[in-house]
């Protein structure tokens, strides 16, 4: 038994999850399909403006996804990600039968509230897919709901959508080591923040103490209060490689659009104040899962792409990619200026 019932935690998602924008069957079917062609159209602007290659989509499939189905593909990849961890943790020193089949109710309840929620959420996802076949997820009724709302476009919306989500494809499939690199650095610091069982009353009451704090602008969410100092540091570090995946994509999405996108401008400015104009539950909800920093990955990691670019130049930012060594770390991509001076002495 795992220590979070994945089957429960999928059921949990399943009725938390709220139903997509009323549209035909025919509407449904041709949103697909404008989908899947605006993904293929993506791939050669990103890798001709990227300077990046762009590896055979045969590899790392387009999946045009529900809420329902994005849901369950990621709670396969995250119990691929994560079971590993937990026994590892738990291998010297297993809790007892009814311990475990606890926890992992309560576990379940926690992941597939987690997964309710963002399923509405997210428009694309490259999916990492730990021991399988990574893929890009775009989610059609979030894409649909999204460009009704924004009154945009939606051919030009969902190319738009679909020029982000393939720059990670490229980064993810075109950079030979980076997707195991990512695996293998979160499970490392999974290991870390997991606590042994005997200092999980200590932990809970030093999350207690911080609570009433956890939901200030800025922080992290509930990661702050499972956390030290020392691996905040480390997640820092972990987060400012999200930065530079997120902010290069937000960065080659708005190069590639003036020249695809014919209301680019429009769909950035609109979208822009869509990122931070939520409010009430949604707010307290996105604080509570640290969605607040992710949007701040995207700010500051393309503030770190466009310094670097400006410095040395598209082929001399690309050095990024040549080993885990030359990505950026936390202080850096608040300075970049430092990186260019470590890497391009």
């Amino acid at each position: 038994m795992s220590f979070v019932d994945w089957a429960a935690a999928g059921k949990v998602a399943h009725r938390l999850i709220q139903d997509g924008p009323d549209v035909s069957l025919g509407e449904a079917h041709a949103a697909v399909e404008d989908l899947r062609d605006a993904a293929q159209r993506a791939r050669g602007p990103v890798a001709e403006t990227a300077r990046m290659h762009s590896p055979s989509s045969a590899d790392s499939p387009v999946l045009i996804v529900d809420r329902t189905v994005w849901t369950d593909i990621n709670l396969a990849s995250t119990s691929a990600l994560l079971d590993p961890v937990i026994e590892q943790v738990f291998a010297k020193k297993q809790p007892g039968p009814v311990s475990r089949a606890v926890s992992a109710k309560v576990g379940a309840a926690e992941v597939g509230a987690v997964f309710g929620f963002v399923a509405g959420k997210v428009l694309g996802q490259f999916d990492i897919a730990p021991g399988g076949t990574p893929s890009l997820l775009l989610v059609a009724p979030n894409i649909v709901a999204t460009e009704r709302e924004l009154a945009v476009d939606p051919t030009d919306f969902r190319l738009w959508v679909c020029l982000h989500e393939e720059t990670h494809r490229v980064q993810l499939t075109g950079v030979p080591w980076l997707r195991e690199h990512m695996i293998e650095r979160t499970r490392e610091l999974m290991l870390d923040l997991v606590p042994d069982p005997d200092q999980l009353g200590d932990r809970l009451q030093q999350a207690l103490r911080a609570l009433p704090g956890m939901l200030r602008e800025g922080g992290g969410g509930l990661a702050d209060l499972v956390t030290t100092p020392q691996q905040r540091e480390k997640m820092a570090d972990l987060t400012a490689v999200m930065s530079l995946l997120e902010g290069h994509a937000d960065v080659i999405m708005d190069d590639v659009g003036p020249q695809v996108v014919p209301t680019v401008a429009e769909i950035r400015r609109k979208f822009t104040a869509r990122r931070g104009g939520s409010g009430g539950v949604d707010r307290l909800l996105r604080r509570l899962l640290g969605l607040d920093a992710k949007m701040r990955q995207y700010r500051d990691g393309a503030v770190f792409v466009r310094a670097v670019v400006d410095a040395v130049g598209i082929d001399g930012f690309n050095q990024v990619w040549t080993s885990p060594q030359t990505l950026p770390t936390a202080r850096e991509i608040e300075n970049p200026a430092a990186w260019v001076a470590r890497v391009h002495p």
